[in-house]
């Protein structure tokens, strides 16, 4: 009985001075409005978002049908944060214990204000989209993320500060650590550099067949910070630094606007000078005349000179396509009349060959 008596007393008193200074009782209520809180997080959260998307159907941009859809995790979090400023403000704290609460409303509501912010941005990718001829996907795509980031040091660096953590020693040190590691790391710091060039000047983009000499060749599927992601036409994939796109010339393929032929043809040392010049009339006739190329930009029908085996026409023109498919059937079809126009004239197409003298003795 005397055990059961000095464990009343000790319960008392500690129901009595609670903890920490605060009444167990304001305890009790304080966890139990958080718990309501939190136990109706979701339902709040789907209140406030119903609301929004009421908002937002009442326009027929995606805006604010991607604004509504960036806010579903702040507005998850914002019962935690009321639940927690409630019970606080119900309870009775000593001083010292009541600055600390403050400080972790304050640092929750800091991160919610950061948070919010930092969604915000993923719309804004919208309203620069319309900047279309200043700035293409990709550059848009880079600000965006830069943008998170920063918002997301500059987040940090507030709730340090609430807890009086200064930030300049840690700023001057991350200088100085930065100044190493870019010592050491030049080469990711001209690629990232190259990269944002290409972005900027538009040398080409996602979904580009693009044509580096010697380097590579085919479709853009990623520009990344430090490299670009190339699909080649066999299927498999390279991984190239984006300093490549800056020091080397670029072709951009799939800019290409008038495809080009340029061919010599090889005819026997027996053609006359009569079917040189008819041939060459009737080729020149069919490229002036054929819709199929671009007269305007120029070309050229010419005997070009005496090769050791032939004698050499030289003919150049670009066609009106932009498609690659179609140049290769508008080649065919130059090809095709250009045979059919030499064997009409009895002339024929030379091939390398070597006369051999044998002298009698």
């Amino acid at each position: 009985m005397e055990l059961i008596k000095n464990f009343k007393e000790l319960f008392l008193s500690v129901w009595d001075r609670g903890i920490l200074g605060i009444d167990i009782f304001e305890i009790l209520i304080g966890l139990g409005i958080f718990l309501i809180f939190l136990i109706f997080r979701g339902l709040i959260s789907k209140l406030i978002i119903k609301k929004l998307e009421v908002i937002s159907k009442r326009t027929t941009n995606q805006l604010d049908d991607t604004f509504v859809k960036s806010m579903i995790g702040p507005a998850r979090f914002l019962p935690i944060v009321l639940g927690f400023f409630i019970a606080s403000y119900y309870m009775s704290f000593e001083e010292d214990s009541r600055a600390f609460v403050e400080n972790i409303n304050r640092t929750l509501i800091t991160i919610l204000l950061f948070w919010i912010i930092h969604q915000i941005i993923e719309p804004i990718s919208y309203i620069l989209s319309g900047l279309g001829k200043i700035l293409t996907r990709e550059l848009i795509g880079w600000i965006i993320k830069s943008l998170k980031v920063l918002i997301f040091i500059l987040g940090t660096a507030a709730v340090l500060e609430l807890w009086g953590i200064k930030i300049g020693p840690i700023i001057a040190g991350l200088g100085l650590f930065g100044v190493a590691v870019a010592l050491g790391a030049q080469d990711l710091f001209k690629n990232l550099i190259s990269g944002i060039l290409v972005l900027v000047e538009k040398r080409f983009k996602m979904g580009d067949w693009i044509l580096v000499e010697g380097i590579i060749e085919g479709i853009v599927e990623r520009i990344g910070f430090r490299s670009t992601t190339i699909r080649k036409f066999d299927k498999s994939l390279a991984i190239i630094p984006n300093f490549q796109f800056a020091e080397n010339a670029v072709i951009n393929v799939s800019q290409t606007t008038n495809w080009i032929i340029s061919w010599v043809i090889t005819l026997q040392y027996d053609t006359t000078v009569d079917q040189l010049k008819i041939i060459r009339d009737k080729i020149e006739q069919y490229i002036k005349s054929h819709e199929d190329f671009n007269s305007k930009i120029g070309y050229a029908v010419r005997v070009d000179k005496f090769s050791d085996s032939s004698i050499d026409m030289y003919v150049r023109c670009f066609t009106n396509s932009d498609s690659w498919e179609n140049w290769l059937e508008v080649k065919e079809r130059l090809a095709i009349e250009i045979k059919q126009i030499v064997e009409k004239n009895g002339a024929s197409f030379a091939f390398p060959s070597q006369s051999i003298y044998v002298e009698k003795k």
